[in-house]
């Protein structure tokens, strides 16, 4: 997400608090310091058992060395996708704007950042989703000054892989105001649809930019802050993974009656392919 000022909101300012609680450690940072509001975006999956230690990734599990090979942490506090082994697919609320970058880091090739393997690689430009203004289209391509060899993720073209479960994956925060993770956890939560989206966030969400998933009824398994710009995915009918969403905003973490909110990738996926051929 934005990491030198607050990213653009609209409407009230509940509305604008609420669209600012995106899954980014760096917005939740300067929310935090703005409003007595908690911000945070979790990873959600069903509601754990009552303990006296919480499950880290809101009721997700630590994720296996080559689970998941094409994710990758983005030093600004967002998470990505390897969409090239040059190019992550990240949030559009991560990064300020488009051009020349070199400041960001990414990590990939291992669930544990602090691995002596882990392959770190500086940015060298970024685009921005052409027209972004804080209201869907959140998506952007970060392009790196060599290749991490790890495979990538496949995007959605089309909606036939919008339903069922789906999984996510990140290095957030555990809880809401929680710390940041040095393992890769992941979780798994199901489709909701818009209407029933719509229903927690009225007119704040874009039905034709956005996917909604979580468990609406009860919480407890959501995508959270630090997990900005990671992948929502699921297996193709060829047993392969894609990517289906970008995790982008929700109210608090895994918080009953309120999914998750990601960037619906099809949606995008033309223009997408598009930039990456300019980058």
């Amino acid at each position: 997400m934005r990491t030198d000022s607050q990213p653009p909101t609209r409407g009230s300012q509940l509305k604008k608090i609420m669209r600012a609680l995106r899954r980014c450690l760096a917005v939740t940072a300067v929310l935090a310091a703005a409003v007595t509001l908690p911000a945070t975006d979790a990873f959600a999956s069903p509601a754990p058992a009552a303990s006296a230690s919480p499950q880290p990734v809101v009721g997700g599990t630590r994720a296996a060395q080559g689970e998941f090979p094409f994710m990758v942490r983005l030093s600004m506090g967002c998470g990505g996708a390897l969409y090239t082994q040059q190019i992550v697919l990240t949030a559009a609320h991560c990064v300020d704007g488009s051009g020349t970058n070199t400041s960001i880091t990414a990590t990939g090739g291992v669930v544990d950042l602090q691995s002596p393997s882990a392959t770190k690689v500086k940015s060298t430009k970024v685009l921005q989703a052409p027209g972004y203004n804080g209201k869907g289209k959140d998506w952007a391509l970060i392009k790196l000054a060599k290749p991490i060899n790890q495979p990538t993720l496949k995007i959605a073209t089309t909606t036939a892989y919008n339903s069922g479960t789906f999984t996510i994956a990140g290095w957030g925060a555990r809880s809401e105001g929680g710390g940041q993770q040095r393992y890769l956890y992941k979780a798994t939560v199901p489709f909701v649809s818009d209407a029933q989206c719509q229903q927690a966030y009225g007119g704040d969400l874009v039905p034709s930019d956005e996917i909604c998933a979580g468990y609406v009824a009860q919480g407890g398994v959501d995508t959270c802050q630090g997990d900005s710009g990671g992948p929502m995915f699921r297996k193709d009918d060829a047993g392969a993974w894609i990517q289906v969403g970008i995790v982008s905003w929700g109210n608090g973490c895994a918080e009953p009656g309120y999914p998750g909110v990601y960037s619906e990738v099809s949606t995008f996926a033309s223009a997408i392919a598009q930039a990456a051929a300019t980058l």
